[in-house]
């Protein structure tokens, strides 16, 4: 979904229905690869990007070479010797591998680099959060790599890259620092220093919701997931006022199909018997488990053959399981039941029924299409999907919570005539900054979600919350405190004076609940310290906004170290609020690999990926903005954050006394801070960067082509300059750079590419004569 809605996947859906043959790999339109020209070959490329994810010995099979071979090439080109490789990888780190290896290889030596089977990976891009369409829904036609013979002019080149690799970042093998995934154990443990439980009931309490940092997608209750909730993260986050996590769920997973519908359920009871587990275990830390719920699962049409009554709106190779078919409803009432009968302590469910994804015939505005479904009201359409599903849960449990999302209601209008319909035992969220004005360089807009950059709540989600009051129903705020699509590879943004004042406005609406994220932004931080201050009673009045920012800043950091932090926290606040927010910024353009993304000499004709692929697509990033006004937004933030940076150096000096765990404190937080201050200001450089190439490229007259030519190389020097800053703030913390829909956007080695890509491509320039002449070079 374009808004990385997470997990609205029909994960199983496909499983049940495919043939026997292995699924198609999907490829897209043609395209060429873009060859990486600053390494000596591919295979060199391979082995870079690869080292210490992949073993060595793999590697060398992947390239026909030898293993001596393979670390020979490595080490020349300046990697450590060692190549050490975590597990991790393959569990958590997949879409890494698959996008670093995208351009490089053809599928056929991808499947044994990734250890997937085709079948696997076909079913991966089809359903991993919208993988294929992240990757730019195109698979480059890759040639065969393998290693070439190491002549004394590839060894020469090896040898070069080695000596730069040497110049600017020393020997890489000696470079201290986190392993990648690192962050996954400390998270894991519980606290040396015994964090108070909760005393309170969840069950008594306003809903705190969130979701894990680190949780894998797919089938997080198999046998042998990975622990989306380890104990040591929920203590974590009780401890910061959580009191309810939420789980993708697929009810065909969890529950049997009946005559109707008897391939469902396959794996139900282990599944429900490691739900029930966790549920025992975060109730001991005083947190709900909640069910995301996105149903019905559209499904493939051959599914259909012997249930035609049942078949809806077309998407593609699926149809809607239509809900105006009585065997459909009773199912989902009776699947919800029973799954709530097996783990009866549950918080409750949250369902979204306007995603991309299709489910009911209504969810995408088509039932038009659907013979039964067309002569129906598609707001009681709507209702009547989530009402029984409700109607299933409170048959097995009345206390459970079910939350209605309004996600995507109305094409993300206004919707009083589904709120209406709804039954009177369920709550309605929306997501608070939905249609909140803006204007950012002079241009106008409103916000559509994941926003911090622009404070809550809009009138959308006002109007919303009254027609729910009118209705009878409770209400929920939809809220991103952490961090947003903004800015998504560190796990919080410290502009906590922006967060303040969303929690202060939220809590004027006395809304009944709180979801705090969604898929991104479940990090334990100061930001849900301030939301725990501020809902932390019931119908209390509300803390000033400086008094709770004081207080955290003071308890986090000491006394002498507080007032600095809140001058940091305010620079920081007031710089965001420059940032050029639209769709086409948050979800295209390059802030989240920032300067791991490559400069490119010449136009790629690429069009920028959502959250994958930046590319060189500046008109595919800037929305609404002219490039100027990009660069210049993006200025003024990175220049506001470095004041900010500047101020928390001030609360480090003052704290030079302090006890060493708040020092330690400041000095992580700083680390965060400084790595988000690199991807904001490598986005305006490499805006920058592109407006003088597509001069460069113009221009006819030497002397403007030979300015911009200049240009370029100033732009160039910088990017690889921010690729060098971040680089020992990524080796410290495992944290930057990762997402958990995303995996990694980048780890530090690919910042020392970013450096011999910037060198490659400054040689080309400077010995250039002609500006069109440059060799193509690719990412």
């Amino acid at each position: 979904m374009r808004f990385l809605c997470c997990w609205i996947i029909a994960l199983f859906s496909t499983a049940l229905c495919r043939a026997e043959s292995p699924r198609e790999l999907p490829m897209g339109p043609e395209t060429a690869p873009l060859p990486a020209s600053h390494f000596p070959s591919a295979a060199h490329a391979v082995v870079w990007r690869n080292w210490t994810l992949v073993p060595p010995a793999k590697l060398a099979e992947i390239l026909e070479s030898t293993e001596s071979e393979v670390v020979s090439a490595a080490v020349s080109m300046g990697l450590p010797a060692e190549a050490s490789v975590s597990p991790e990888w393959a569990r958590r780190g997949y879409i890494t591998l698959l996008r670093r290896n995208w351009h490089l290889l053809p599928y056929e030596q991808l499947l044994p680099l990734l250890g997937m089977s085709q079948d696997q990976l076909a079913f991966s891009l089809r359903e991993d959060d919208f993988l294929f369409i992240k990757l730019g829904s195109r698979k480059p036609r890759c040639p065969h790599v393998t290693m070439p013979v190491r002549t004394e002019e590839i060894r020469a080149a090896e040898g070069r890259i080695g000596r730069l690799v040497k110049e600017r970042f020393g020997a890489l093998g000696e470079v201290s620092g986190e392993a990648p995934f690192s962050f996954i154990h400390e998270l894991s443990q519980l606290p040396a220093s015994g964090m108070a439980k909760p005393t309170g009931d969840w069950r008594k309490a306003p809903p705190r919701i969130i979701y894990s940092y680190f949780a894998t997608f797919g089938d997080p209750l198999a046998d042998g997931a990975p622990d989306p909730f380890p104990d040591g993260l929920l203590a974590r986050l009780a401890a910061e006022g959580v009191n309810g996590v939420w789980l993708h769920a697929v009810l065909q997973q969890l529950a049997p199909g009946g005559p109707d519908f008897p391939d469902f359920g396959r794996g139900s009871e282990g599944r429900l018997e490691n739900l029930k587990r966790l549920v025992d275990r975060a109730g001991a830390q005083g947190i709900a488990i909640y069910l995301y719920l996105n149903e019905p699962r559209a499904m493939p049409a051959e599914f259909y053959a012997k249930r035609p009554e049942m078949a809806g709106v077309t998407d593609g190779d699926h149809r809607a399981l239509c809900t105006s078919d009585p065997k459909v409803r009773r199912w989902l009432e009776d699947a919800s039941a029973h799954v709530f009968t097996k783990v009866p302590s549950l918080g409750g469910v949250i369902t979204i029924s306007g995603s991309e994804n299709l489910t009911h015939c209504a969810s995408h505005g088509r039932q038009q299409e659907c013979p039964r479904c067309g002569k129906r009201d598609a707001d009681e359409i709507t209702a009547e999907a989530n009402a029984v599903l409700a109607a299933g849960v409170h048959r097995a449990a009345p206390d459970a919570r079910f939350i209605v999302w309004d996600w995507g209601w109305h094409g993300h209008g206004e919707a009083p005539g589904v709120i209406s319909r709804l039954p009177k035992d369920v709550w309605l969220q929306s997501v608070s900054e939905w249609q909140v004005p803006f204007n950012r360089g002079g241009i106008d807009g409103t916000v559509g979600e994941y926003s911090l950059s622009v404070v809550g709540p809009g009138s959308r989600a006002k109007k919303h919350w009254e027609w729910a009051r009118q209705a009878g129903l409770k209400t929920s705020a939809k809220l991103q405190l952490n961090n947003t699509w903004e800015l998504a590879p560190v796990p919080w943004l410290p502009v906590l004076d922006l967060v303040a004042r969303h929690c202060e406005n939220v809590g004027k609406e006395k809304v009944d609940g709180l979801l705090l994220s969604w898929s991104l932004g479940g990090h334990p931080s100061p930001n849900l310290q301030v939301a725990r201050r501020f809902f932390s009673g019931q119908g209390e009045v509300l803390p000033p906004v400086d008094d709770v920012l004081t207080a955290v800043a003071v308890d986090r950091y000491g006394a002498e170290a507080g007032p600095w932090v809140r001058e940091a926290w305010a620079a920081f606040s007031r710089a965001f609020s420059e940032y050029p927010y639209c769709g086409s910024v948050i979800y295209q353009g390059p802030q989240h690999v920032g300067p791991a993304n490559l400069p490119l000499l010449t136009p790629s004709g690429l069009p920028s990926s959502m959250v994958g692929f930046p590319y060189d697509d500046l008109d595919g990033w800037r929305g609404p903005y002219p490039p100027e006004i990009l660069a210049s937004q993006f200025e003024k933030v990175a220049t506001g954050w470095a004041a900010g940076i500047a101020k928390m150096d001030e609360a480090i000096r003052a704290a030079s006394a302090a006890d060493a765990s708040l020092q330690a404190a400041l000095l992580e937080d700083k680390r965060l801070a400084e790595a988000a201050g690199c991807y904001l200001s490598s986005a305006a450089v490499q805006v920058r960067y592109l407006m003088a190439r597509s001069r460069w490229l113009a221009a006819d007259d030497p002397e403007e082509k030979d300015k911009a030519r200049r240009e370029m190389l100033g732009h160039l020097a910088r990017w690889g300059g921010e690729a060098r800053k971040l680089y020992p703030l990524a080796k410290a913390d495992s944290r930057i750079g990762f997402e958990a829909s995303n995996h990694y956007f980048s780890i530090p080695q690919d910042l020392v590419e970013t450096v011999i890509a910037v060198e490659w491509a400054s040689n080309q320039l400077s010995s250039s004569e002609d500006a069109k002449a440059a060799p193509h070079q690719g990412q």
